[in-house]
């Protein structure tokens, strides 16, 4: 006695990519870092995103000689 089977066929399932935490954090920590590297290397006044003030330039001016950005 013969017996024929199907052979078996495979389910196709979809795919989930879950955003891990740890994307989130290192996105997160990325769009910091940007952001401290711009108002402490580049922003200098004349083209702050914030206008004609030297605020944030006078608050981090220490800490761009520090780190070696020039700035006079």
């Amino acid at each position: 006695m013969s017996s024929l089977s199907a052979p078996p066929t495979a389910i196709p399932t979809p795919v989930v990519l879950p955003v891990s935490k740890a994307v989130l954090w290192l996105f997160g920590t990325a769009l910091i870092a940007l952001a401290v590297y711009y108002f402490i290397g580049v922003d200098q006044g004349a083209y702050s995103v914030f206008g004609n003030d030297m605020h944030i330039h006078e608050f981090v001016h220490d800490s761009r000689h520090f780190l070696g950005f020039p700035c006079h």
